[in-house]
């Protein structure tokens, strides 16, 4: 989606329900306290009650956060973006990613909230256990499912980092720029967030080599102290 104006203050309005309004934001440590001990548990039920050995539930466990990673690309590179036609969809597209991209300064939205977030993880466990089915192996889903979970935590935090803080590594920097670029350059490319990888495979990845850096920009989007306190200034 695409706006005349992309807002560095401020967040969206989703719903007239100061409830429902409430339930569409959330903290880091929040989902990170949700799903945290759904791994462990997944995990230890692998090897205590299913009998997987280490080196078995390591293997599912990177495959669903390799298969974390690719769903992370395709998501954004093709269900995000998607330009509904009518206004009921152009709504659900709005309110699934949209308003991100519209206010993407506004840190209470960068995870998806618990209720939906579990919602979705359910029916994605259960479509891995279906398919696992198929070939016989439903048990493994519970040593992969945490991997994809895993995936999805260190893509949200990471979401969450570049949006509020300096690349902490000089070597993290491409992978800053090439998002940045994605809300202020180019939506059609850069749709990698917790790493530049599928976009390299797949020649979405800005040429970081030939785009001018702007700096103030990149500041706009960062959640300093300096910036922060320069709002208050302007709002009293």
């Amino acid at each position: 989606m695409k706006f005349e104006k992309i807002h560095n203050k401020g967040q969206a309005r989703l719903f007239n329900n100061q409830y429902l309004e409430h339930l569409t934001k959330t903290h880091p440590l929040v989902i990170w306290g949700l799903y945290t001990p759904i791994i462990c548990i997944m995990l230890y039920y692998s090897n205590s009650a299913l009998g997987f050995n280490t080196g078995r539930i390591f293997f599912a466990f990177l495959s669903g956060m390799f298969v974390w990673s690719l769903f992370e690309y395709l998501i954004h590179r093709f269900a995000f973006p998607y330009f509904a036609e009518s206004e009921r969809a152009k709504k659900f597209v709005y309110l699934i990613h949209g308003n991100h991209h519209e206010y993407p300064r506004d840190k209470e939205r960068l995870f998806m909230p618990p209720v939906p977030s579990l919602i979705i993880a359910s029916v994605f466990f259960i479509l891995f256990f279906g398919i696992a089915q198929l070939f016989d192996a439903g048990q493994y889903v519970y040593a992969f499912f945490p991997g994809f979970l895993l995936g999805y935590l260190a893509y949200g935090s990471m979401h969450y980092a570049i949006h509020a803080w300096n690349p902490p590594f000089k070597w993290m920097k491409p992978l800053w720029r090439n998002h940045h670029l994605h809300h202020y350059k180019n939506t059609e490319l850069g749709f990698g967030v917790s790493s530049t990888l599928w976009d390299h495979v797949f020649g979405t990845m800005f040429d970081l080599g030939k785009e001018k850096e702007d700096k103030e920009k990149v500041q706009e989007l960062m959640f300093s102290k300096q910036t922060n306190k320069r709002e208050i200034q302007e709002q009293s």
